[in-house]
């Protein structure tokens, strides 16, 4: 190999953001180098066997990324991307017949709960403009610096105002979800329920000033992509990038752990690999940029280091809050498929272990498990019999084609997820938690059971869990522990996300942008959503000049003084 290996770009990390970005940068001609420190490229679209005939997906699984330009624009179908788009087409008219779980039992849906919530998504528009809201909150790029945000140009705010001006209000701006919900819906556990699906998806139902993002962390998942699983898994999907990725001429090496970011006279020109790494030429010249798909703290404190960035700006990055909750990520293998208590007995699919959130009794339980995430620094302290926890339904994949389990008389319940605090805040420090997990695996059943009538020791086989901590060190990406990062919350989000200086993926160095769905906008599992926005900022650059099949975003600005991403 030369050692004067040199490319248009390169990006450190090959998640599915490092490499989604070089399938762009590939259509468009560059030449691109992504290096990948594991053996095996993907990040946390992950799939682990751990006993032949049992798959789990151990981070996310549902497909957040339904309403994403790159399905057209890199054409994923052509490179093996398959997914039944509403496995669960009736989802809706089931969930309203079926209810939500509390404590009780199954708490009715009610007309004005159900026709509230299409209202805010955009269903009821004429024709619905559920697609066109989603974008506007996720895939699209901050507005530059020079512009002033206001309720006018806030592009979910646009529209609103165009397509469903009865809802608009410049108030949105500084409501939580939960004041959103009460405005529009009518019981209190579907308006829990909604909040806790948004907390675990990125945004959080309690946050001030985030209420539309937090409601489109919620549509993504329970309306436009109708609960539905890739082929294969996110791993599925996944393939289906770098194969696209490859096609357009990227090269993907792995084992090839990046030590630094190589900054001369201010500017990124390359990257200097760890000794460990298994590519012969230990430093990667980029003629272009160098693009990080690093979380941003190691971005700045490991990979390019303080000496080259002010004291002040080091300072802000460490700052950076990631409260907000960490997942614990539980999956249940049992001789008997897991069955719910009758109370709880779903009237649409019978005996379905997968309720969805719980207990949704009302947000003072809500509440309460805010404050044991964010506010106390340790296991979780609620009563089982009170700790909100959320689960996904048994059958999302196909048994017959995509079976997860194939061992004849063995049953798999994945994920169950639960919040946690994040490692950087355990009091006993970031691996805390993992000394109590045979504990805290057990504490946990005890919540499940709740629900659950069979999930006892004569029937358990085994409980696998990935903590926060191991999900951070199995994945350098996902800093905190889980896809949500940095806080979803009014100054962590679009312009000010994670801080000002960085919200357009630049950095104060330059050629060197950032590309990681933990700490960009918009962050949480609205996949494909940052190399998209990204692309904008790289044309305006003058770095890319992509081909007829781009587009931009209908609300997106131009940054003055740069060269419009908008196709000539």
């Amino acid at each position: 190999m030369s050692r004067n290996e040199r490319y248009d770009f390169v990006i450190a990390g090959g998640g599915p953001n490092g490499v989604g970005l070089a399938a762009y940068l590939g259509k468009c001609g560059a030449s691109v180098c992504v290096l990948e420190e594991r053996p095996e490229a993907g990040g946390a679209c992950e799939n682990t066997e751990p006993v032949p005939g049992v798959r789990l997906t151990p981070h996310a699984m549902y497909m957040y990324a339904g309403p994403a330009p790159a399905f057209e624009q890199l054409e994923l179908y052509k490179y093996g991307f398959r997914m039944d788009w509403s496995p669960q087409s009736r989802n809706l008219a089931d969930q309203q017949a079926r209810g939500i779980a509390t404590t009780a039992g199954m708490a009715p849906i009610t007309d004005k709960d159900a026709m509230g919530w299409a209202r805010l998504a955009g269903m009821l528009g004429q024709p619905p403009f559920t697609r066109d809201l989603l974008r506007s909150i996720f895939w699209c790029p901050p507005h530059p610096p020079e512009v002033e945000v206001t309720a006018e140009n806030v592009p979910y705010m646009q529209v609103y105002k165009q397509r469903q001006p009865d809802v608009w209000t410049e108030e949105l701006l500084d409501m939580t979800m939960f004041d959103l919900m009460d405005e529009y819906l009518d019981t209190e556990p579907v308006k829990v329920m909604h909040a806790m699906v948004a907390w675990y998806s990125g945004a959080a139902g309690h946050w001030e000033g985030v209420a539309i993002p937090a409601l489109g962390c919620d549509v993504t998942l329970t309306i436009y992509s109708g609960l539905s699983v890739p082929r294969g898994g996110m791993h599925g999907y996944f393939h289906s990038i770098i194969r696209c990725a490859i096609a357009h001429g990227a090269v993907i090496r792995t084992c090839c752990p990046v030590d630094e970011i190589i900054i001369q006279d201010g500017r990124a020109t390359g990257v200097r690999l760890r000794d460990s790494a298994t590519l012969d030429e230990k430093t990667i010249w980029a003629s272009k940029a160098v693009i990080s798909d690093v979380d941003v703290k190691q971005t700045f404190s490991r990979l390019v280091g303080p000496r080259h960035v002010s004291a002040s700006f080091a300072r802000k990055v460490q700052d950076i809050s990631i409260k907000g909750g960490s997942i614990w990520v539980s999956h249940l293998l049992t001789r008997e498929k897991l069955r719910c208590r009758p109370k709880f007995k779903n009237p649409v699919s019978g005996d379905d272990a997968g309720l969805g959130p719980y207990p949704c009794d009302s947000r003072e339980i809500y509440y309460e498990h805010a404050a044991d995430v964010d506010g106390r620094r340790g296991r979780p302290t609620m009563p089982p019999e009170r700790l909100m926890w959320l689960s996904t339904p048994g059958d999302r994949f196909d048994p017959g084609s995509d079976a997860q389990c194939t061992i004849p008389g063995w049953h798999l319940a994945s994920p169950y997820y639960t919040y946690v605090p994040p490692p950087e805040y355990q009091v006993g420090g970031p691996d805390a938690l993992d000394r109590e997990k045979e504990e805290i695996n057990a504490y946990l059943r005890k919540a499940f059971s709740q629900t659950i009538e069979n999930l006892d020791d004569g029937n358990l086989i085994h409980h696998w869990a990935n903590t926060p901590y191991e999900s951070e060190f199995r994945n350098t990406g996902l800093i905190g522990g889980t896809w949500c990062g940095t806080r979803h919350c009014d100054d962590q989000w679009g312009e000010t996300r994670p801080i000002p200086e960085l919200a357009r993926y630049r950095t104060p160095i330059e050629a060197l942008y950032l590309c990681n769905q933990t700490a960009c906008h918009p962050g949480g599992l609205a996949l494909m959503a940052i190399p998209y926005n990204l692309m904008h900022i790289l044309i305006e650059d003058g770095l890319i000049e992509p081909g007829k099949w781009w587009y931009p975003s209908p609300w997106y600005i131009p940054q003055q003084g740069k060269i419009p991403a908008i196709p000539r």
